[in-house]
């Protein structure tokens, strides 16, 4: 825990387990019980908590080629179950976070191999522009969350050198002006629990969280098929 920062409480793995929930809540809400609202609700936190965490791990894991490897291969084991969810069927116009997230990585290697040489403006240029690029193929290939998803992912690292509570604010200001519509403006739910990260990662369980996206979503798939 940081000096000066006596509030901070929760772990990296805390946090997760946090968004997990919020997820599993979102998830049979959409599928079981449409009608309740609330749960919808709890549902945005996840989001901004995943694409932080997100931009953490780029930041600190030993091989990013690896790292992106990983999430593209997890993005596809998720779009089975992902699509028999959401549409009961095999479907390609709407794809799973996980491929949101594997784009937000890619951004994230190009951006930084531009701007690890001479920062000409030039240079600066394309490396922004690549980001933008890839926000919009998320956009174009329908990945859930999309720009706003790449966009906060790329956010979040791109003041990774600012204290937390710039970069919540950032992440915040962000969402008011991108995800404003409806039930969604209720993401910003999930910024609050940041300001209380310690900056600890926490027991790890790394494999825990990438299997539990498509392994949840297949049990609510099989579950709905029940008489």
């Amino acid at each position: 825990m940081k000096k000066g920062r006596v509030y901070t409480c929760l772990s990296g793995t805390a946090l997760k387990l946090l968004a997990m929930l919020s997820m599993v809540f979102d998830h049979v809400g959409d599928n079981f019980f449409p009608e309740q609202t609330w749960m919808r609700i709890i549902g945005r936190i996840a989001m901004p908590i995943f694409a932080f965490f997100v931009a953490e791990g780029f930041l600190h894991t030993r091989d990013r080629r690896k790292y992106l490897l990983r999430m593209g291969v997890f993005a596809l084991a998720s779009e089975l179950p992902f699509d028999l969810l959401t549409a009961g069927r095999l479907e390609f116009g709407h794809q799973n976070v996980m491929c949101t997230f594997f784009l937000a990585i890619l951004a994230l290697l190009c951006f930084d191999t531009l701007m690890a040489k001479e920062q000409t403006p030039a240079r600066m240029a394309l490396a922004y522009g690549s980001a933008l690029a890839i926000m919009a193929a998320a956009l174009f290939l329908g990945t859930d969350y999309n720009i706003y998803g790449v966009g906060l992912v790329f956010l979040f690292y791109l003041f990774r050198k600012k204290e937390l509570w710039f970069r919540c604010v950032m992440g915040m200001i962000f969402h008011i002006v991108t995800r404003n519509v409806g039930v969604y403006i209720y993401g910003l739910l999930g910024f609050l629990p940041l300001f209380l990260y310690n900056g600890q990662k926490g027991r790890g369980l790394k494999w825990l969280f990438y299997a539990f996206y498509p392994g949840h979503m297949l049990l609510l798939y099989f579950i709905k098929q029940l008489p």
